[in-house]
């Protein structure tokens, strides 16, 4: 079984000082840095670009950073974002003309793939394209903004594409974004994701209990999944 994977969302980070929010994250035990690229095109709002992953490796971030573009068209931008040191860089489908192409293309500029599925979009576009993947990313909200609440229909979601990923005996990641907190957590681990997206339950949380520590909110986390299996 694959180790469960936090991944704390700089969306809801304090930009006014973004290295020492992702350090203190990744100190209080978080495993991946996610990153919500938006461009109030694809999506009705606007964020980040490669310059800001190409700032967090100067700052001394090693941790795996997760890209998930929201942007279209989306093969432009893949190539400046693996320059900037991503590691994982995940798409819509409805964002590109040749889904396949655009797998390729991030494997080709030494990333790992990954596709992400809006709560009305459908698996079926995995079908012939399992073997280019490294990640399959569920939205639990639709996409564009932070501190959105959970769709609870994506738990059936999770479990077709954990059924789909065992199957093909692939090592796919399973990701979930989008209302994830301590309270959820284990049920949406249950359905059959290992990696955690959290922004505003990190983050937000965090803030109000301690503006410089994460520890307790994580812990939280990892103690609410122990012994939870898929």
């Amino acid at each position: 079984m694959a180790p469960d994977l936090i991944a704390p969302s700089i969306l809801s980070a304090d930009f006014a000082r973004l290295g020492e929010e992702v350090d203190n994250v990744l100190a209080a035990g978080a495993d991946i840095v996610h990153f919500d690229v938006m461009d109030n095109h694809y999506v009705p709002n606007l964020t980040i670009g490669p310059l800001v992953c190409e700032a967090l490796r100067k700052h001394g971030v090693t941790a795996p950073i997760d890209v998930h573009l929201m942007v279209k068209p989306v093969d432009r931008i893949v190539p400046d974002f693996a320059a900037a040191g991503a590691t994982f860089i995940t798409f819509h489908p409805e964002a590109s003309e040749h889904i396949d192409r655009t797998l390729q293309l991030i494997r080709n500029e030494g990333c790992k793939s990954g596709l992400v599925f809006n709560p009305a979009t459908p698996l079926s576009h995995l079908e012939y394209v399992m073997d280019k993947v490294d990640m399959i990313l569920l939205m639990s909200v639709n996409p564009g903004f932070g501190g959105q609440s959970f769709i609870p229909a994506t738990m059936e979601k999770l479990r077709q594409a954990r059924t789909m990923i065992d199957a093909s005996g692939l090592a796919i990641r399973l990701e979930i974004d989008g209302g994830v907190k301590a309270e959820n957590i284990a049920e949406i681990k249950a359905a059959g994701a290992d990696t955690f997206v959290a922004g505003s339950g990190i983050f937000s949380k965090g803030r109000d209990e301690d503006p410089h520590r994460y520890d307790s909110i994580i812990r939280q986390m990892r103690e609410a999944m122990a012994g939870v299996g898929r």
